[in-house]
């Protein structure tokens, strides 16, 4: 199956089960990433209490981990939950906003990592800072090239045994073996706010349904990316783009993804 037909089994598969996708996330996308996970198809709940969000990630279909607006109560719930989510096998995404350039949360992911994510995804800045090879971008935003990080992408994922995304003009995708290139999105996309969260928390919802994790995140990958490279055609700017995203998600089509896709997928690293 090509890895745009696979990519529509998922999509298909997402909405046909809906699953629980379980956010610990950062006050700026909370909204944005709830309602993409909506109109997607996914079903969000948005728990962070040290209290509750142990027993939620035990029983959902994935957690999301987004380090970007981290407190310390919410650190300790974060520890927690990875805990219980490694324990009831559930996959988790982790999310290292601003890693390398913050010392709290770059020692916090670092911490994380023992529990095993099954994907992380991330600017290169914030991959390649991850697996020790670089000190962070300027805040969130990314100082270096997806292309750049790729090889800090196959060191971190062969440590971890995690899959690992670098978002950027095109989004690499590597289990240390396997590697995907998806080229879709729009120059656009990085004028609004939390589109990286977004693919972070799309890519919680495609692996509540594949058992790939690879596939898993390629596919989230490619339904952001096209999403807003379709939604970007006729937006007026930055504002109602993110607006677009959203009705884009909701109105995803095969034919959409089948027509639009531009993903390479080797069986061998690059």
């Amino acid at each position: 199956m090509n890895p745009a037909q696979s990519a529509c089994t998922t999509l298909k598969t997402l909405r046909e089960q809906s699953p629980l996708v379980h956010n610990m996330t950062n006050i700026v996308v909370a909204n944005t990433t709830a309602n993409a996970l909506l109109a997607l198809g996914a079903s969000p709940a948005m728990v962070d209490g040290p209290e509750e969000a142990p027993e939620l990630a035990s029983v959902a279909g994935a957690l999301v981990v987004n380090v970007g607006t981290v407190t310390p109560a919410q650190a300790q719930a974060m520890k927690l939950a990875v805990k219980a989510a490694q324990q009831a096998g559930t996959p988790w995404v982790l999310d290292p906003v601003a890693v390398g350039a913050l010392s709290f949360r770059t020692k916090l992911a670092v911490e994380l990592l023992e529990s095993k994510p099954t994907v992380i995804r991330g600017n290169a800045s914030e991959i390649m800072a991850l697996a020790g090879q670089g000190g962070g971008g300027k805040g969130v935003d990314s100082t270096d090239s997806s292309e750049a990080a790729f090889d800090s992408a196959k060191e971190l994922s062969q440590r971890t045994g995690a899959v690992v995304v670098v978002s950027g003009a095109v989004d690499y995708i590597t289990d240390g073996s396997r590697v995907a290139l998806v080229e879709n999105g729009d120059a656009m996309m990085p004028y609004v706010t939390g589109l990286g969260c977004t693919a972070t928390a799309l890519t919680g919802a495609t692996l509540a349904v594949n058992d790939d994790p690879f596939l898993a995140a390629t596919h989230a990958m490619l339904f952001l990316g096209i999403t807003g490279e379709l939604a970007a055609k006729d937006t007026k700017g930055p504002g109602s783009l993110q607006l677009d995203i959203i009705n884009g998600l909701y109105q995803l089509s095969d034919e959409q993804i089948k027509t639009t896709a531009r993903v390479k997928i080797n069986e061998a690293s690059v």
